[in-house]
């Protein structure tokens, strides 16, 4: 009988990955997470690119690497070999989803694009993903992350209004892009339960960017509003933005008029609450710059400590504007348990951001050296 605990809850589902960096090999890692088997498909000679992006970490391998396959196996395999495509067709054969983010036009190339490897095998689940998106002008162009977040609109819209356009810290294209992927790939093996039919998923770092994007264009497509940029702040909330304090900066929000008259009353200015220039979060927004006048230097009287102890009694939402190491040093952080220890090594990785029953998935094994799986799957290391 299949193990269906929370740790296994892929159990039975097999992943094929032809994965590169970062978006593919992401997929491929939350699939692992959850319990499926992962075969990685990598070049004979280095394999995945992510492997040598960086110092060596652990068995030769960047820690690039080991973030995004964990709990992989690898099969390294010549596509461009006769014996290296029979294996990889034997291996689709057997498998239930196949992700890919290779560079335009290799797949097709190779003849294993979506509508040739969905006809011979009308079973499987087949996940590309692009730069730019699977139909249209630039179609056919490779990117980046940077590159992506540029052309999107997305580097516009961070930083403050004197900064210049700038890159989000995290790779969220690349990141959102694997998920979306396998938020695809489990609607279609739903939907196979019930046809028996596989199907293809596209999905694009440009439209990961586009939909992150969504809010600040769905405003100048209906209203013809360019966003403000607001380095911390909100465009529809004030006060909501981070302001420093005696010693830290600290974050704080009040989201509705209920919570700036807790503020108000917290900050020994009950008067506010009625001023007209105040006393709605309209006005506070048509008057934010007189507001923001008396607020900056009344927080910076006190240390972020005293503050937070006092808004937190009151019900002000705030928060410490942490650097990471103060972020996973915090208890709350810490019960959340997201650094999970690699069985039988000596490092942690961060773990998926998602319970099932109260219990995060945990990671399954460390990252697959270059071809070790080659003698499971019976593939030669020739091919």
């Amino acid at each position: 009988m299949a193990d269906t605990s929370m740790q296994n809850i892929l159990q039975g589902i097999s992943v094929l990955e032809l994965g590169q960096v970062l978006a593919g090999p992401f997929a491929g890692a939350i699939f692992a997470d959850l319990g499926a088997e992962v075969i990685k498909l990598e070049r004979i000679e280095g394999g995945d690119d992510a492997r040598t992006m960086g110092a060596a970490f652990r068995y030769g391998d960047a820690l690039n690497f080991h973030v995004f396959n964990r709990g992989k196996k690898s099969v390294a395999i010549d596509l461009k070999s006769p014996d290296g495509m029979a294996a990889f067709e034997r291996l689709a054969a057997q498998a239930d989803i196949f992700v890919h983010n290779m560079r335009p036009g290799v797949t097709q190339a190779l003849g294993i694009d979506g509508a040739a490897l969905c006809q011979r095998h009308p079973q499987l689940i087949y996940c590309e993903i692009s730069a730019f998106g699977h139909t249209g002008p630039m179609q056919m162009q490779p990117g980046y992350e940077p590159l992506i977040q540029a052309f999107s609109g997305l580097s516009s819209i961070n930083g403050g209004p004197q900064d210049p356009p700038m890159r989000s810290g995290a790779s969220v294209c690349d990141q959102g892009t694997g998920m979306w992927a396998v938020i695809g790939a489990l609607a279609l093996l739903q939907r196979r339960g019930h046809t028996g039919q596989g199907g293809v998923v596209s999905t694009s770092l440009l439209e990961t960017a586009l939909g992150w994007v969504g809010q600040k264009a769905d405003a100048h497509a209906n209203l013809g509003r360019l966003p403000e940029r607001h380095r911390s702040g909100h465009p529809g909330f004030v006060p909501y933005e981070s302001f420093e304090t005696q010693d830290a900066p600290i974050l704080i929000c009040c989201g509705n008029d209920r919570l700036f008259t807790k503020f108000a009353i917290e900050l020994g200015h009950p008067e506010w609450i009625d001023d007209p220039r105040f006393s709605s979060n309209r006005n506070r927004l048509a008057n934010k710059i007189v507001l923001l006048e008396l607020l900056v230097p009344l927080l910076q009287t006190q240390p972020r400590a005293a503050w937070i102890t006092r808004f937190n009694a009151a019900g002000v939402p705030c928060a410490p504007v942490n650097s990471v190491a103060e972020a996973l040093a915090d208890p709350q952080v810490q019960a959340l348990k997201m650094q999970s220890r690699v069985p039988n090594e000596d490092f942690v990785l961060t773990a998926l951001p998602i319970s099932f029953d109260g219990e995060r998935p945990e990671h399954r094994f460390v990252a697959p050296r270059l071809g070790q799986h080659n003698q499971e799957f019976n593939v030669s290391k020739k091919t």
